[in-house]
């Protein structure tokens, strides 16, 4: 039987690993030992920043909307109550972004609300 080197294979999954570790710092964005566990941890990070994504932006969307509400003379948490008591269903993202940019619309939102 003739020996197999693996060359090819394992060149190419060295080299995908590799790939992707380019920009990293010294040695794991060189060395494969060290990119596989940079990789890796990238990965990790990715999948959990992309959820923490939404709780920042969610998070960011409640503060605009609270400042914006406050100018009003009324509360993030009371305006959304108003709101849900009315049955005017806008999500916080085109609240906040009514609450930045179209200070008239964003007015006659907490008016209708009230």
């Amino acid at each position: 039987m003739p020996r197999a080197k693996r060359g090819f294979k394992a060149r190419r999954r060295r080299n995908r690993v590799l790939k992707q570790a380019r920009g990293y710092y010294g040695a794991r964005s060189r060395q494969f030992r060290s990119a596989v566990s940079q990789v890796r941890h990238a990965w990790k990070d990715a999948y959990a920043h992309r959820r923490q994504k939404k709780r920042n932006f969610r998070k960011l969307w409640i503060t605009r909307i609270n400042a914006g509400a406050r100018q009003h003379g009324i509360t993030y948490s009371k305006l959304i109550h108003a709101l849900k008591n009315k049955d005017i269903q806008i999500d916080r993202k085109v609240l906040a972004d009514l609450a930045m940019n179209e200070p008239v619309g964003f007015k006659a939102v907490v008016d209708a609300a009230r």
